[in-house]
């Protein structure tokens, strides 16, 4: 419940431990807002009733203490010969790798994805969310400061397309769907890095804004598994319609709204000589429209499943009204977001 007053505490701090990591001047308070950060996220995460939500906090207390450790031995390495400020990375290459490896490592990147599908399998929607997004701002921005374009940057970033495409095909649970999913997202990100700080948060933006919408439609009704599609109690066809088409913008397929950021990106990164790297991306992105169209196949159909009778919608006709209008953003974004974004 939200409005339970520790909740409301852990949710409070949760948010100053990222504004503490991102407007820090020092690797050490960059450190301790992360700290704050996951010390605010496993309460949220616990659950008595729930043994699988234990397990998940669990597993990512160990996963987050482990990056936390070798983050603050890097940071303990680099005081030891210069100062403590965010450009001395750049001269110690060791340190840089390691210092990158253990931000990916936070935010759940391949190949340091270990964690991150089985984390999220054991979460309610809501807190996924939150995983998927706001806990992906620090180590995206602390990054930032040390991401150059090196051999290193550019295996992680075709490891994280490549994974988050062949993960998601023999998954059935949504999930892991949308957790393999997100570490696709991810690769595009640090490729955003690698060109400036407003085209990660650009393309952050829209994936925040696609996500949202998507799983709070999943949290709404229950959705677990790819089956559940095929009896989804959704008595409005433009609403499941707007669901699936929201899908395939996720998934970056034009003329929807989700290609736009991917657009961006490949114009930028063609323009910066990384041809070569953009056909990658470009190829083993479209891995995961197979398991974004596998989702909405009952949709799309003319003859499927549907139930005799329909529970009530556990939406308030005006909540239902706002979410059919986000949905419907991604389908039209596309002609209207040249007018609204600068160009970058």
């Amino acid at each position: 419940m939200l409005n339970h007053p520790t909740r409301l505490l852990f949710y409070s701090t949760l948010i100053t431990g990222t504004l503490i990591s991102i407007s820090s001047t020092s690797w050490m308070g960059a450190w301790l807002g992360l700290e704050i950060n996951l010390l605010s996220f496993i309460p949220l995460m616990s659950n008595m009733n729930n043994q699988f939500a234990t397990e998940a906090a669990l597993k990512y207390f160990l996963t987050q203490a482990l990056a936390s450790a070798v983050l603050l031995f890097s940071v303990i390495l680099l005081s030891l010969n210069t100062h403590l400020t965010f450009s001395t990375f750049h001269n110690n290459l060791p340190l840089s790798i390691a210092m990158s490896s253990t931000l990916l490592l936070k935010m759940g990147a391949a190949p340091f994805h270990f964690w991150f599908p089985g984390v999220m399998e054991g979460l309610d929607w809501l807190n996924g969310l939150i995983l998927m997004t706001w806990q992906k701002i620090a180590p995206l921005m602390l990054i930032s400061y040390i991401w150059i374009p090196n051999q290193f940057s550019f295996i992680i970033i075709v490891t994280c397309i490549l994974t988050g495409s062949v993960g998601g095909f023999n998954q059935t649970s949504l999930r892991k769907i949308m957790a393999y999913s997100s570490i696709n997202h991810l690769g595009w990100m640090l490729s955003a890095v690698l060109l400036g700080e407003s085209y990660w948060l650009t393309y952050f933006g829209f994936y925040v804004f696609l996500s949202t919408a998507v799983i709070l439609l999943f949290h709404a009704y229950q959705l677990s598994h790819i089956n559940h599609f095929f009896s989804l109690p959704i008595d409005n066809p433009v609403l499941k319609l707007a669901l699936f088409c929201n899908l395939l913008s996720l998934g970056g397929l034009p003329p929807f709204l989700g290609f736009l950021p991917k657009w961006i990106i490949i114009q930028s990164l063609i323009d910066h000589h990384y041809s070569a790297l953009v056909t990658l991306m470009v190829i083993l992105t479209l891995g995961t429209l197979y398991f974004y169209l596998r989702m909405g196949y009952s949709a799309f159909m003319l003859t499927h499943a549907q139930p005799k009778w329909l529970p009530s919608t556990p939406f308030s006709p005006i909540l239902q009204t706002l979410t059919l209008l986000l949905l419907s953003l991604s389908l039209v974004g596309l002609l209207i977001a040249p007018l609204l974004i600068p160009i970058l």
